[in-house]
């Protein structure tokens, strides 16, 4: 017992620092958790699952995947997909149809295997991998037609490609007379119209429960888990694996109906799904023996090169014929399609089914699935982002800032960061406020920043820092709440006052990290301005440091943020950000100095005055309209 539960903590211990690692170094996480499977499985012997779990490893690892599932469903909303519909649908359907034909004509005739395993294979090779495909998205920043694309068919053809894999198994059962053809036939229904109905009303019933108050916030979570994993074995007692359609389609369902508290319950949701899959994969590439890699021969490297090269660019090309895609996003497309958790799994289980029946290359599946997970995981992961750059499909390649509040200080701030190269938006409620920042050439956004619309109309993954600079301190601690999770608490800023009165001070977990210290208000900031306070950019030098800078700037210099020659963003005001150094370009805020700012502040004054007239003339011209 010690024993197992020591190799338990290390799968643990080894699968988050693994994700730590990818994320600190910018690595495709499952590139390190293969690594790790291996070290601890075929390598040192350490860990043998199903010796370890005997009997519990299986069903473990059915109902892990029916969470990840679910908790990909809850991601995908149909208004994101709009634009894309048509493109989503071929690629799900009509792709995934003939991905399937392709690697089974593949995997019989280049790699000798026999009809039943390629069929099989194929089926299971359809799976791209939500566990693989989301962190490769968040880390390339794709432009949002192409990113929901990918997104949409990795989610979705999971369970799909389990179904696919089920049903070629069943009927070939059925061909070689162990099942009634009539049996499987009414169990297919069967499955497939409780997936949909069953996954449709659990939605929806558990959404109402929610909404209605019938169950307290501390039991939204533990009781949308179990359910999730009662639907998915209610499910599979029907048709075995159908439940993985249950759950997803479930999932889809409460991400559509507008439930007030699904951000905390999907990011509870993401934290148990990074912890299954960094776990799940270790386990089952530690299952891999060195007799299945063995396995692995000159045949096997002709199916990967067919798969990865061949099979899954022409189904795509073939399918998103006439839906409009531009070539860039349907080569994309068709080039990244990595697999993950489920192929593996799936193919783990019907390869050892396929030797209880006879069919002596069934193990093979195992180590040709295992292949090409390797290899697409290895290549897609490394080459997303480049590929993605060369085609001009990244949304920023450079970290971006959101502003929000249209004010003198904002655009004083985007001005300088614009001029630095660094990508910027100013959103705004207040059309006439953003008045002065479309005449600025500034990309804005008009409307409510913390709307359903703006998570879905803009693509935030542009952005990795926000600033709430609007005149309410209350609406800039709402926003930076709102968006802390998702952009990371130490990369939200708002502006306010200072206040040492427990009953003025909001709690330490609202808002988000102070842009000044000690705070400055909104009215603050326009006072400064007002009497001549400017935004400076300063490049250090190797004989003019930080030291010399500050030495330099006039009394009551803020230093907002400094640019690095990487592009990297570093706010001052971020805890352990250090001092700038000699190459990084300083941006500050603070009075003019004398005599060198003289001339600025009075042709700043003039274009002022010139902007104020302007907008007093659209304002007009939008009244008479």
């Amino acid at each position: 017992m010690e024993e197992l539960s020591l190799k338990l903590a290390m799968i643990g211990v080894a699968g988050i620092g693994a994700q730590w690692a990818a994320w600190r170094w910018h690595l495709p996480a499952i590139v390190l958790l293969f690594v790790v499977g291996l070290l601890f499985g075929p390598v040192t012997g350490f860990l043998n699952p199903a010796r370890d779990f005997e009997t519990l490893y299986r069903p473990a690892v059915s109902m892990a995947v029916a969470i990840v599932l679910f908790e990909g469903g809850l991601t995908l909303n149909f208004r994101e997909v709009r634009e894309t519909t048509v493109a989503v649908r071929r690629v799900i359907l009509g792709g995934g149809v003939l991905v399937w034909l392709f690697t089974a004509l593949a995997a019989h005739f280049l790699s000798g295997l026999s009809w039943p395993t390629s069929i099989i294979l194929g089926a299971v090779l359809v799976v791209t991998g939500p566990t693989v495909i989301i962190p490769l998205l968040r880390q390339a920043h794709l432009k949002s037609r192409p990113a929901s694309i990918l997104r949409w068919e990795a989610i979705i053809n999971d369970p799909i490609g389990a179904l696919f894999a089920v049903i070629a198994f069943e009927t070939l059962l059925v061909m070689g007379g162990a099942h009634e053809a009539e049996n499987f036939i009414v169990s297919a229904i069967a499955s497939g119209v409780f997936a949909l109905v069953g996954g449709v009303a659990a939605g929806y019933g558990l959404s109402r429960l929610f909404a209605r108050g019938h169950a307290p916030e501390y039991l939204k979570s533990p009781i949308l888990f179990v359910t999730v994993l009662g639907m998915n074995a209610v499910t599979n007692l029907i048709l075995h694996d159908s439940g993985l359609l249950t759950v997803t389609v479930m999932g889809v369902t409460m991400a559509n109906l507008r439930l007030s508290s699904i951000s905390d319950i999907r990011r509870f949701k993401e934290t148990i799904t990074t912890l299954l899959v960094s776990g799940l994969f270790i386990i089952l590439t530690a299952a891999l023996t060195r007799e299945e890699i063995a396995l692995f021969d000159w045949r096997a490297v002709l199916f990967v090169l067919a798969v990865l090269f061949v099979v899954r660019p022409l189904a795509i090309f073939i399918a998103t014929l006439g839906t409009g895609l531009p070539w860039r996003e349907r080569v994309l497309v068709g080039w990244i399609a990595p697999r993950g958790i489920v192929a593996v799994a799936v193919a783990g289980l019907f390869g050892a089914s396929l030797s209880r029946y006879g069919v002596e290359d069934g193990p093979r599946m195992l180590t040709y699935t295992f292949a090409v997970v390797a290899a697409s995981i290895v290549l897609h992961g490394f080459s997303l982002k480049p590929m993605a750059r060369a085609f001009d499909l990244v949304a920023a390649d450079r970290p971006g800032v959101l502003l929000v509040g249209a004010s003198r200080f904002s655009i004083g701030l985007a001005r300088r960061l614009k001029a630095l190269g660094v990508p910027t938006l100013i959103a705004d409620s207040n059309w006439s406020r953003l008045a002065e920042a479309r005449l600025g050439d500034f990309d804005t956004w008009f409307g409510e920043i913390l709307s359903e619309n703006a998570h879905h109309s803009l693509n935030l993954s542009r952005f990795s820092y926000i600033v709430a600079a609007t005149d309410n301190p209350a609406y800039n601690s709402l926003v930076c709440t709102d968006f802390g999770p998702d952009v990371g608490r130490s990369a939200v800023f708002q502006i306010g006052p200072s206040t040492n009165s427990d009953r003025h001070s909001v709690n330490f977990t609202i808002g988000g990290l102070p842009l000044f210290r000690p705070g400055k208000s909104f009215n603050d900031l326009r006072d400064h301005i007002a009497t001549g306070w400017l935004f400076q950019a300063t490049r250090l030098t190797e004989s003019f440091g930080y030291a010399a800078f500050t030495a330099e700037c006039p009394e009551g210099t803020h230093v907002i943020l400094w640019v690095r020659p990487s592009g990297e963003l570093i706010f001052a005001a971020k805890e352990g950000s250090g001092d700038p150094v000699a190459g990084d370009t300083i941006i500050s805020f603070g009075p003019p100095r004398k005599d060198r700012d003289q001339e600025k502040i009075a042709r700043a004054t003039t274009v002022d005055r010139e902007t104020r007239a302007e907008r007093a003339r659209m304002a007009a011209d939008e009244a008479k309209a």
